[in-house]
């Protein structure tokens, strides 16, 4: 199942090139562009042009061949999860650089393109909005269209907004190169408060004309009533989050609960399995890949160095402790260094999302069990291929799927969806909202429940008061969702990221001496730092200065 995605380009303008007589010897029809005019002539290759918004502008890999982002990050080879406290990756590739507080408008790192890339996706909506105002179809599909391109852009501002803040709304403007640009109104930045108010307003008038679902496999990918009314539900959720503070928790919670009455969406079944299907009742708004299309793979790109693979995204201990220790069926407790039976079996009765997600020392895997022990152990530093040994003593598990082969990868391998949004953030995303307003209340811990309940985690105790239901809620969000570009903006909504992405980066290491394995905390990437300023992105100097200098810089870059 694919998308019929094709490379458009929707001319701006065209240069004539004239010589010195009368005769124009260039003035022929190109055949390698679609201009406006032909889109507005052939409705299937209009949709077409919408179809490929959903997959974003390429950016440019190592090989210069373009790989394609979406929305957010999804599927690079350095996750959005590797600068926060959920991973690091091995090989740097520009994320240490942020983790180490070291970000600025020259040298932004993996987050530099997200400001270019949304503002041309949202023209390029613009440009169809206004040639589907022209178009001649059936009027139904042609709402539903409009209501696509409006979800596309929303979620682009929403990127923009949970990035850096205070955004610049251009409407439905479609700028060419040959107009004004000089007018100061086109660079100005709006409220946090405006910018949220219009995408609500984008996501109301999208969701009133979307599709209920996407039966027809053709479709699955594309926007639907349920994800735009999602995507309205986590963006109210972050207007209401202290460092927004640009909502209430009563309108997220309400929001979160209209996805919810929908009846259209459950939990998965299987919380591993999940990640390698396209088409579970959990999925709301997901990203498909096609066999043979440029992409990244997630087996070679992640898998332990003793498998051949390059170990990328290596989870930190940080995340590791953060998975509770099922004591019995309706007991859980937080893991603790501490507690000597803890300390000496780290991977023993913890939640099963831990193992579902982490492939630590002991864990099964393809065939054997993984070693990153000391000396000998097959996936550290004493392997055969130790070049790209786990600096933290994890790999990851989430994603990878066993059917796929490691070495591989392009012909048959890294099909797996990535998934923007699905129900489990859904429920997250009320009970969060819902505590804030009332309290921990009934339908508070229901919601926690069902993914715990689905996880094989007891329930939530009963009795917690609101700040200790928070606690967690956050708790929860950060195991459910780990490694799913959550996490990054999290913390910083929540305004912790202050302590969590001050913590230093730990690691294990595992010594074995006999039978005997002996267990210690390290610090596997060194000098995190985080400071006020980080809680936005800068906006790249380029960007500043292609405006003239107009365009306002976030604060203290």
């Amino acid at each position: 199942m694919k998308f019929r995605y094709i490379l458009l380009m929707v001319t701006i303008g065209l240069a004539i090139l004239t010589v010195g007589c009368k005769e124009d010897f260039l003035d022929v029809t190109p055949t390698s562009i679609v201009t406006d005019d032909v889109l507005a002539q052939d409705s299937a290759l209009l949709e077409d042009f919408i179809i490929n918004r959903y997959m974003g502008v390429r950016l440019q890999d190592k090989e210069g061949e373009g790989t394609p982002p979406g929305f957010g990050r999804g599927f690079e080879y350095a996750l959005w999860a590797s600068v926060t406290d959920e991973a690091m990756y091995n090989s740097d590739d520009n994320t240490w650089l942020m983790q180490r507080g070291l970000l600025a408008p020259e040298n932004t790192g993996i987050a530099g393109t997200i400001w270019s890339r949304s503002y041309r996706s949202i023209r390029e909506c613009n440009s169809a909005l206004k040639t589907l105002s022209k178009i001649v179809m059936s009027q139904p599909h042609k709402d539903i269209l409009v209501a696509e391109v409006k979800f596309i852009r929303a979620y682009r501002y929403h990127d923009l907004l949970r990035n850096y803040g205070k955004v610049v709304l251009v409407s439905d403007s479609v700028y060419n190169l040959d107009d004004d640009l000089t007018d100061d109104a086109l660079f100005q930045r709006s409220s946090i408060a405006d910018g949220i108010n219009y995408v609500v307003t984008q996501l109301d008038e999208a969701a009133a004309d979307l599709p209920s679902t996407n039966n027809d496999k053709w479709k699955l990918g594309r926007a639907t009533k349920g994800a735009a009314l999602a995507l309205k539900a986590r963006i109210l959720l972050y207007a209401a989050s202290p460092l927004y503070n640009a909502g209430t928790w009563q309108a997220a919670a309400a929001a979160a609960q209209d996805v919810i009455s929908l009846g259209s969406y459950s939990l998965h079944s299987d919380y591993q399995d999940l990640f390698h299907s396209s088409s579970s009742s959990e999925i709301i708004f997901e990203r498909l890949y096609a066999i043979g299309a440029r992409h990244v793979c997630l087996e070679i790109s992640n898998s332990p160095n003793g498998y051949g693979g390059w170990a990328g995204n290596t989870p930190l201990q940080n995340l590791v402790d953060a998975y509770e220790v099922k004591v019995d069926a309706n007991t859980a407790i937080p893991f603790d260094w501490n507690n000597t039976t803890h300390a000496n079996a780290p991977y023993s009765n913890r939640d099963p999302r831990f193992y579902a997600s982490i492939l630590y020392n002991g864990a099964s895997y393809r065939g054997r069990a993984i070693e990153t022990f000391t000396p000998g152990g097959q996936d550290s530093k004493d392997g055969k291929d130790n070049w790209n040994t786990s600096k933290t003593g994890y790999y990851l598990r989430k994603f990878l799927d066993d059917d796929l082969p490691i070495n591989n990868p392009w012909d048959v391998a890294g099909i797996q969806p990535w998934i923007y949004i699905r129900y489990a953030e859904v429920l997250l995303n009320y009970a969060e909202a819902q505590n804030e307003a009332a309290g921990p209340d009934g339908t508070v811990y229901s919601a926690i429940n069902q993914i715990r309940q689905r996880a094989g985690m007891p329930d939530l105790p009963a009795g917690l008061t609101q700040s200790e239901m928070r606690d967690a809620i956050r708790r929860e969000r950060q195991v459910e969702l780990a490694f799913e570009e959550h996490r990054f903006y999290d913390v910083r909504r929540w305004k912790i990221a202050i302590d969590t992405e001050n913590e230093p980066a730990y690691g294990i290491t595992i010594t074995k001496s006999g039978s005997t394995l002996t267990y210690a905390r390290k610090v596997a990437l060194d000098g995190r730092l985080f400071e006020e300023k980080h809680y936005w992105l800068p906006i790249p100097r380029a960007e500043i200065q292609a405006s003239g200098n107009k365009l306002e810089q976030n604060p203290n870059y």
